[in-house]
């Protein structure tokens, strides 16, 4: 477990790496099965505190938080480093990931990064159907055409739609905790009705 935590704290030391780099390095642990086997257990004993909100399978219990399942782990790697060095702010995951060691981080990313996130179907047909144009607009470029994401955007494909509401409305409102992202400039010109229409598309995108 040692040589697993050096490959990663060597691939994550600085953010200025390039992507590619990050991603070779992934990927050749993850062609590790053995190496893969003790970072997803690791992961798993750790995700305590985690699981009473985001769920054991990486699926939230609550529509207001996001699901972990299928993001990419580098992603939720840096959200992490976000949180604990103060870029990002949250009364919660503030405080959890300060208390979480470097190691614990990188193994609970891995673990979430495997599970499957299940999408839920929209509760007004019509307006997801009228998101997917404005996903395809405004979303895609960056995120992916089925919402995928990649290691420096989040998966957004399955999300919860309020969770998906509040997140842009936060954009939008230039919310401090925000302030440095190009969503701000991107949301800007979004309507509440926009807004609730591309939610309803992305929590049923990958159904």
């Amino acid at each position: 477990m040692r040589t697993l935590f050096l490959i990663f704290l060597s691939t994550f030391a600085s953010f200025s790496f390039a992507s590619q780099t990050a991603m070779q390095a992934l990927n050749a642990l993850l062609a590790d099965p053995a190496a893969q086997e003790q970072a997803y257990e690791a992961g798993y004993e750790r995700i305590t505190f985690c699981k009473h909100c985001h769920g054991e399978d990486g699926n939230s219990k609550r529509k207001n938080i996001p699901n972990l399942a299928e993001q990419n782990p580098i992603y939720l790697f840096k959200a992490f480093e976000k949180f604990a060095n103060g870029e990002r702010k949250d009364f919660v995951m503030s405080k959890l990931a300060k208390n979480l060691t470097l190691e614990d981080r990188v193994n609970i990313a891995l673990y979430y990064g495997k599970q499957k996130v299940i999408p839920q179907p929209a509760e007004n047909q019509s307006l997801a159907a009228q998101g997917q144009a404005t996903f395809q607009r405004v979303c895609q470029g960056c995120h992916g055409s089925n919402g995928e994401g990649k290691e420096d955007m989040p998966r957004l494909a399955g999300q919860p739609a309020d969770y998906i509401i509040n997140t842009l409305k936060i954009f939008r409102d230039k919310d401090p905790s925000r302030a440095v992202s190009v969503m701000t400039g991107i949301t800007a010109q979004m309507s509440d009705a926009e807004i609730l229409s591309v939610a309803s598309y992305i929590q049923e995108l990958g159904l």
